[in-house]
């Protein structure tokens, strides 16, 4: 099959119509996910690790509360992000291991459009784990007499945002390799990203002015900026300290991560669309 099978694909069909088909493949993949036991095991483990962060909030001075935030966040954070990876990378390779998108990609759909599809129905598995994963944490925290405030949930909206973009540049990279090198190269961004103020600071600092220094900044411009979207217990902007137990960061701050990784998901999966468009099946 190649890249020629795309053009069988309905051409004067309406954007309802294609939102029907893209639908019909999110929900199918949604439905798919679901049915993964190791989804269920990465939650439950996450569930676990808020049950033991009230033992280690007892082990604290007056910081229970803070400590079992803090942990319940990472916990999330670690959980979305593997779960987030598992699936990117194994989103396409199932379908060609399994040979069904031999018998999907023949039928009246763009190949874009089942990218699309299967990118929205692992995005809706995502929110809704950690949506799970945070009504968890709420209950930890009350069980302790907290409350989860609304800099708990920004901080979560931070981490889901993350996790969609983690999704998105996973998607790009197993659209023409395979599952060990996709999450391979998936995970040394995230690495990158979420060090990438580390990395502006090396390259602003004791490089400045070198070659090296041009590299590195380059480097931090194009790569995701995955840091964006954890700044608790960081600095931010002018050396701002933010802590969702203390100054945090407003919804404008989060509408601005979001778009961020919107538009930058958005340009993963354009590239990932066009590779797949090319791909051979043969």
């Amino acid at each position: 099959m190649s890249a020629a099978t795309d053009e069988r694909a309905p051409t004067g069909a309406g954007v309802g119509q294609a939102w029907q088909r893209i639908w019909a493949i999110a929900l199918n993949t949604f439905r798919e996910a679901m049915r993964n036991r190791v989804l269920y095991v990465l939650v439950l483990f996450a569930a676990l690790l808020m049950a033991f962060s009230i033992v280690l909030g007892e082990l604290s001075l007056h910081e229970e509360e803070r400590v079992i935030a803090d942990i319940g966040l990472a916990g999330i954070s670690l959980v979305g992000l593997v779960i987030a990876l598992f699936l990117g990378v194994n989103l396409l390779s199932k379908e060609l291991d399994r040979k069904t998108v031999f018998f999907v990609i023949p039928k009246p759909l763009h190949r874009h459009e089942f990218l699309l599809g299967k990118y929205l129905g692992l995005a809706v598995t995502l929110l809704l784990l950690v949506a799970v994963m945070s009504a968890t944490l709420a209950v930890v925290l009350a069980i302790e007499g907290a409350s989860a405030d609304i800099a708990l949930l920004r901080a979560e909206t931070l981490v889901a945002c993350e996790l969609l973009l983690v999704v998105a540049v996973a998607l790009l990279f197993s659209s023409f390799s395979s599952p060990y090198l996709s999450a391979m190269f998936t995970a040394s961004l995230w690495v990158v990203g979420r060090n990438s103020g580390e990395l502006r600071a090396f390259a602003g600092g004791k490089l400045a002015g070198t070659p090296l220094a041009s590299l590195l900044e380059t480097v931090a411009a194009v790569l995701p900026d995955f840091h964006v979207f954890y700044v608790s217990g960081g600095m931010l902007g002018d050396d701002t300290p933010v802590s969702i137990h203390g100054g945090f960061i407003g919804w404008g701050y989060v509408a601005e991560a979001a778009l961020y990784g919107a538009s930058y998901g958005g340009v993963c999966l354009a590239l990932a669309a066009l590779l797949f468009a090319r791909r051979d099946f043969t």
